[in-house]
């Protein structure tokens, strides 16, 4: 193991994590809204850590859908013991160990392991020290990462259950292949950007008059890549479909999600039947954790020139392991909560890479986009070093919450130059739609009730 310089932040400790229940009332226009998610009130569980011998704060949190936010508020208090009183020196010289530490709690990890509540309670946690970490070194975290040494990127990932797939030395040897040529992406990311597709047209909620307005303005803006729900209905889907290939052409990007709804051969017949429309893959067709299923879907529809993309709800490392191995999908789509935060993302995107599939983040939602941009320029920076067959999701609401809001160039991802993980929340967005006391719950405004 090469020797690496110690760090600078031993001595600085976590005094204190505070929660918030942060829910806006997304449902009410039904932005957001899919086939199985017909009426989300897309929110968040908020984390702030506190910190005695700096002035430094980490701001993290994991996205959930309005009900249930309490539950991963409450894992998040479950597991502050774990944290509370830690070093940072200590936790970022051995990031890898802290976050088994933190998973795998031998009473709390019954009620994981690594999945549910409990994993999103533990990236909401995590991603608030990679915050705290890149803020001490005064860097957006996209910046701090390309600086650090292969072998401390490696030491922030726990290998175990994925050393079949990839080990500590594959991922050190993929990491320092990917410092050749480092700088040169960096200029190149810094004036172009990094390529996006825009979801904010095509919810399922959307009539047909709005999803046209909607299609045409983002055309007017140029944007070229387009994703879909799809999943209510055959013909709805076919109606709807039609309507978007008239305002798109079909020389821009088509892409469809289905959010899980279907059962395996279902997917592969409902898809059979919108083939016509040449969409580019279809996203989460089946349950997440069927791996085998997702292989059978992609068999089926390889022949029809459409690729199967999933992620965003696969629970951990493990499941991704295993959608590699079993050639079940063409598109890695990482979550930054979903996932252990970039600890398990890392891993991720280095198996992502030893078996040849682009990684295509997940965003949208709360603080998503930020979030998931900084994953895709370390995957262009340090690990596949291009942005060929490679896309950004991008949607276009709540950004106006966070101090630094993601920044476009075009349809273009451009980098942040502010230190940190970048999901600081303004404090009067926390106050105002805090849940259940903040003005817009608290002024009779009700949470949705479902269909």
């Amino acid at each position: 193991m090469a020797d690496l310089p110690v760090l600078p932040h031993f001595g600085i400790t976590i005094k204190q994590l505070v929660t918030h229940d942060v829910r806006f009332p997304t449902s009410q226009l039904l932005d957001g809204s899919d086939a199985m998610h017909t009426d989300p009130d897309y929110s968040c569980a908020y984390v702030v850590l506190e910190t005695q011998g700096s002035t430094c704060e980490g701001h993290g949190l994991t996205f959930t859908l309005g009900k249930g936010t309490e539950v991963v508020i409450a894992a998040i208090q479950a597991l502050q013991h774990l944290v509370i009183g830690q070093d940072c020196g200590k936790i970022f010289s051995n990031f890898g160990q802290f976050y088994r530490s933190l998973t795998s709690e031998s009473q709390i990890r019954w009620i994981g392991p690594e999945k549910g509540a409990l994993h999103l309670a533990s990236a909401a946690i995590l991603n608030a020290l990679w915050d705290l970490w890149a803020k001490l070194e005064g860097k957006p975290l996209w910046r701090l990462l390309a600086d650090l040494e292969p072998e401390r990127i490696a030491d922030c990932i726990d290998f175990r259950y994925i050393t079949d797939a990839l080990t500590r030395a594959e991922a050190i040897e993929i990491l320092r292949k990917g410092k050749i040529g480092i700088e040169n992406r960096i200029a190149l990311l810094q004036e172009n950007g990094y390529p996006a597709y825009s979801t904010s047209c095509g919810w399922l909620g959307y009539d047909s008059d709005l999803l046209r307005q909607k299609l045409r303005a983002f055309i007017a803006e140029g944007w070229t890549r387009f994703k879909v729900k799809v999943g209510s209905s055959v013909e709805d889907d076919i109606r709807r479909l039609t309507i978007v290939r008239e305002e798109i052409g079909w020389e821009r990007l088509l892409m469809v999600d289905a959010n899980q709804k279907w059962d395996v051969q279902e997917s592969i017949e409902w898809m059979q039947k919108l083939a016509h429309f040449k969409p580019l893959w279809i996203e989460e067709p089946t349950s997440p954790d069927d791996v085998l299923g997702h292989a059978t879907i992609a068999a089926a529809l390889k022949p029809l020139g459409i690729a199967v993309a999933t992620g965003e709800q696969c629970a951990n490392r493990v499941i991704f392991k295993q959608l590699l191995q079993a050639n079940a999908i063409s598109y890695c789509q990482i979550d930054t909560c979903r996932l252990g935060s970039l600890n398990e993302i890392l891993a991720v995107i280095l198996m992502a890479h030893k078996f040849k599939i682009p990684v295509c983040p997940h965003a949208g939602g709360v603080g998503l986009c930020e979030l998931a941009q900084h994953m895709a320029f370390f995957d262009f920076l340090q690990v596949s070093c291009t942005t060929e067959n490679r896309v950004l999701e991008y949607v276009e609401h709540l950004h106006e919450h966070f101090f630094e809001p993601i920044r476009m160039k075009g349809q273009s991802y451009l980098p942040p130059t502010q230190p940190g993980y970048l999901v600081g929340m303004r404090p009067e967005s926390i106050a105002r739609f805090g849940f259940p006391n903040g003005p817009t719950w608290r002024g009779g405004l009700k949470p949705s009730t479902g269909l």
